[in-house]
Formats: C-alpha cells, sequence, structure tokens
C-alpha cells in the first residue's frame, strides 16, 4: 500500500501513470524455493560425483538456466533471507540471525519483494521458514518470568510468558505477504504452527526431544512447543500446504508470487522413513532427496493447476552446508561443496556461492548454464524488470537487473560483490579475483585432516588473496606477491562498503 500511493503520487506530479493492468502483457507468475543449508555440491547438477539423488531439481535445471557463480549475502540464514526480499546487502543494517523470540531486521519502511509485487496486482504468499523476526511484545506477557528449560541448564520464557490467542505483527502480513503459514525456525521456539499472523497450535509445554536425528545435533533451542510436536513432520506439512495454496488460486485471473523458504536440509536432520536410505550420503543426503522430492511436487502441482507454462521458477538456497559436511566426506565420500573451499559461515566460497537454478518457459533457455556472477540481491532489480515495476528511489541498493543475463546468456552487469557473515570479516569479489580482508576466511572449524588431504596450508599473511579464474579451490594465496591487486581491491572494498558501486 505504501508504494503504491508513491506511484499513484508520481503519476499526478507528472503525468506519467502507467499502463492499466489490462494493457499490459501478461505477467508471469512467480515461484522462489529457497533450500536451507545446502551446499553447491548437494544439487546433482552441479556435482558429478554427488552421492545424493536431485532428479527433480536437475530436471528443473535442465528446462531452464543454471548458474554456477551465483552466491547468497551472508554464510548464514536471517541475512540471506534479507538481502534476497530487499535487494540490499544485510551488512549494510546487521550480521546475525534473529534469535529465538527477537523483533524483526526488516522495518516498516524497507521496501519488499512481495510489496513491490503486489503493485502489479500479484497475490503473495510465504510458506516455510520466516527467521526475519517478530514483535513477540505483542503478545508477551508483562509480568512473565525466565524459567530453567528441561535440563535445569539455560533459562527460558515459560509456556505462559504469552498469550498465544493474541495476533503478533512485524511479520510476514507486516512484509507485503497476503498469506503466511509456517513454523517461523525449525530449530527456536515457539514450536507451533503460525498462520498468517497467530500462533494456531499452542506450545504449553517447554520442548522435550525423545526421537533421534539421522545426522549430527538436534540443534534445538529451549521454548515452549506445541504437545507431541514432531520435527520430522515440519517437511511434509509445508509442502502439502504450498501444494494446497496452488491448487487453491486455480481458476483465479490475478498473477501469483510463492515464497517457499525451506527449512530443509538444515538442523535437525529428520528425513521421514520413507526417504531414509535414499542416497548414499547418509542421514543429510536423505534429508536433500527428500527436499528434492518436495520441490517435485509443488512443481507437480503448477503444472496439474495449468500454471506451469506462465511460472517464473526460481530456486537457490541461503548458504552453505553445516559443519557435518566435513565428517560426510569421510563417511560417504560426498562433497557438499563440490570442489568449493569451505562451509555454511565462511567467507570462502563454499560459504555463500550456492545453486541457483532460473526455468521460465518461452524465456530462458532450456538446458543453458551461465557462468555470469550474480548474487541474491539481484532478484529484486531482475523481477521488478519481469513484472515492469519501477523501483522508488532508495530502494534496492544494491540489486543488478539480470533480464538479459537470463533471456540471451550475457555477461553479468555485475562486477563485485562483498561477502560478509560476522562483524569485521569481509571479503570482496572483483571479476575473477578475491580478497579475504580478514586473517583467515574460515569461521567454522576445519578438521586437520581435510586441510592435510586437500593441500591448505596457514601462513602469517594479514590477509588472502586468490585468482577463482585458475585456483576455484583456494589453495594459492596471492597476498603477498600481488601486492597491487591487494590495493585494488580494498580501494573496491571500501567504496561499495561506502554506499558506491564499481562498473
Amino acid at each position: 500500500m505504501k508504494i503504491l500511493c508513491v506511484l499513484l503520487t508520481m503519476c499526478g506530479l507528472f503525468g506519467m501513470c502507467p499502463r492499466t493492468l489490462a494493457d499490459e502483457p501478461k505477467r508471469p507468475n512467480i515461484v522462489i524455493l529457497y533450500a536451507d543449508d545446502m551446499g553447491y555440491g548437494d544439487l546433482g547438477a552441479n556435482n558429478p560425483g554427488s552421492k545424493i539423488p536431485t532428479p527433480n531439481l536437475d530436471r528443473l535445471a535442465a528446462q531452464g538456466m543454471r548458474f554456477t557463480d551465483a552466491h547468497s549475502s551472508s554464510g548464514i540464514c536471517t541475512p540471506s533471507r534479507y538481502a534476497l526480499l530487499t535487494g540490499r546487502f544485510h551488512w549494510r543494517k546487521f550480521h546475525g540471525i534473529v534469535n529465538s523470540f527477537d523483533p524483526p531486521v526488516l522495518d516498516d519502511a524497507e521496501l519488499t519483494l512481495p510489496e513491490l509485487l503486489k503493485t502489479k496486482g500479484y497475490q503473495t504468499a510465504c510458506i516455510g521458514k520466516w527467521h526475519l523476526g517478530w514483535n513477540w511484545t505483542d503478545i508477551q506477557n508483562t509480568r512473565a518470568k525466565l524459567a530453567e528449560d528441561s535440563n535445569g541448564r539455560i533459562k527460558v520464557f515459560p509456556p505462559d510468558a504469552f498469550d498465544w490467542t493474541k495476533p503478533v505483527s512485524g511479520g510476514p502480513l507486516s512484509h507485503g505477504f497476503d498469506y503466511y503459514f509456517g513454523d517461523d525456525v525449525p530449530n527456536f521456539p515457539p514450536y507451533a504452527w503460525i498462520e498468517n499472523d497467530r500462533v494456531i497450535t499452542v506450545p504449553s509445554e517447554l520442548l522435550t526431544v525423545t526421537a533421534q536425528t539421522k545426522e549430527g545435533e538436534w540443534e534445538a533451542r529451549p521454548g515452549p512447543m506445541t504437545p507431541d510436536w514432531d520435527f520430522y513432520a515440519v517437511v511434509p506439512r509445508l509442502g502439502g500446504e504450498a501444494v494446497k495454496w496452488i491448487g487453491n488460486r486455480r481458476g483465479q485471473s490475478e498473477p501469483f508470487f510463492l515464497y517457499v523458504p525451506f527449512n530443509s536440509p538444515h538442523a535437525p536432520i529428520v528425513p521421514t522413513d520413507e526417504f531414509t536410505g535414499k542416497s548414499q550420503a547418509g542421514g543429510f543426503g536423505d534429508f536433500m532427496t527428500q527436499t528434492d522430492d518436495v520441490v517435485g511436487r509443488i512443481l507437480q502441482a503448477l503444472t496439474e493447476n495449468h500454471f506451469a507454462e506462465n511460472t517464473l521458477v526460481i530456486f537457490t538456497a541461503d548458504n552453505g552446508a553445516e559443519h557435518y559436511a566435513y565428517q560426510r566426506i569421510r563417511d560417504f565420500d560426498h562433497r557438499s561443496s563440490g570442489s568449493l573451499r569451505g562451509l555454511k559461515r565462511d567467507l570462502y566460497e563454499g560459504g555463500h556461492r550456492v545453486p541457483f537454478i532460473v526455468s521460465w518457459p518461452n524465456v530462458v533457455q532450456p538446458g543453458s548454464v551461465s557462468e555470469a556472477l550474480i548474487s541474491q540481491v539481484d532478484l529484486m532489480a531482475t523481477l521488478a524488470a519481469v513484472v515492469g515495476a519501477d523501483l522508488p528511489p532508495n530502494t534496492a541498493h544494491d540489486s543488478y537487473n539480470l533480464m538479459d543475463v537470463w533471456r540471451e546468456n550475457s555477461s553479468s552487469p555485475r562486477r563485485s560483490i562483498v561477502h560478509n557473515t560476522f562483524e569485521n570479516a569481509y571479503a570482496v569479489r572483483h571479476d575473477d579475483w578475491l580478497l579475504v580482508a580478514a586473517k583467515t576466511g574460515a569461521h567454522s572449524n576445519v578438521p586437520r585432516w581435510f586441510d592435510q588431504e586437500n593441500g591448505y596450508s596457514d601462513d602469517e599473511l594479514p590477509g588472502e588473496l586468490y585468482d577463482l579464474s585458475n585456483d576455484l579451490a583456494q589453495k594459492v594465496n596471492l597476498y603477498a606477491k600481488e601486492p597491487d591487486k591487494v590495493t585494488e581491491l580494498t580501494k573496491i572494498l571500501d567504496t561499495i562498503r561506502a554506499g558506491g558501486q564499481v562498473r
């Protein structure tokens, strides 16, 4: 609504009203499928040596364009989601994740992708992991006191700290979505289903976990839980809700935007029995295969409801795989990062170079592969161009329009990306060069055996410099040998951080 008012005001001032919706070409439906903690090499189409079958994603790649140099904004969850939905690098505002019962990171004044699409008549829905915060103080009892968790170790909000019957603002409905269904964050309280702005299954108990994960740890923060909450049921339920929402759109004339941020294959790693043993990469591999199956069900729903021919589908992920991926190499010979160095959190390529597929019938060439340098922040400007929307001033600050890349497989208008996960540790990519402006690009602990077996060694240099055109695995640190390139990239980093762009 706020953007619509701006556009109408501009029409009145300048006499330049846009064409009516009836005059415009048919706008495509838009579906963004967003995996959680999926490595670049977990997509079969990216990794010939993968031990994880991803037939539905591989088919989607064959139907569209697969990108080999696409990046999330961060090596962790919340910042990447923020950047995707705003077209702005997260580090311009914050660095970390939203923790349990934290407030929103999105301001009311910030334009989001669903808000932009609504100015063009789109119906919008988010089904899955939000992880951008809510105003939980809306329903918090002022006299509520923290209690000990079930192990007596830390203090948590007890279930009666909130009036669960009241609406909660600040979530998806406050930022452009007409509908939301999900559990907010799979391993954070409240462990409950949320529909729109209300908790619909009351979390009346504190978390108890009695089952077993199929790999790694539960990683579930203590807090309020719906009785008999089943972590294994979350992925099937979210997939079913997405399929149902698509079915409910059948026969309606307005275009739609469906954003499905999966909670998988993020821990807890809980593939259902149907998928146990379906991969050759253990529990995580099975969970990834289940995620691929849900993708297939959503794509099938588009076909069955006659949307597929006019739907733009984008698949990508928020960051690299979790640290369990190191042991997965030894146990199953599966490399979640493929040939890349690093994992989730890291400044190295494996932390933020992610799977990225665009399928758009009659626009994107089927079976095409692009080496163009792109970022998820570019979706804002690109989708604005797709639907014919003008981005208001001071929005989508870091976003580039990639339409020519999608249509013609041309080179990218983007030459630089600033990578960041935690405060005071940055890396900058410019053309084929990458500077890690920190002592190391690793934030996760790297097993000594991995470095030894893969030819990585420590040095005493203050930073790292790599020529990715012939060292994608980032094994040869050129920081000492190329001081002029270090100086050049340092200036580029400073320019971008100060709000500029480098052409």
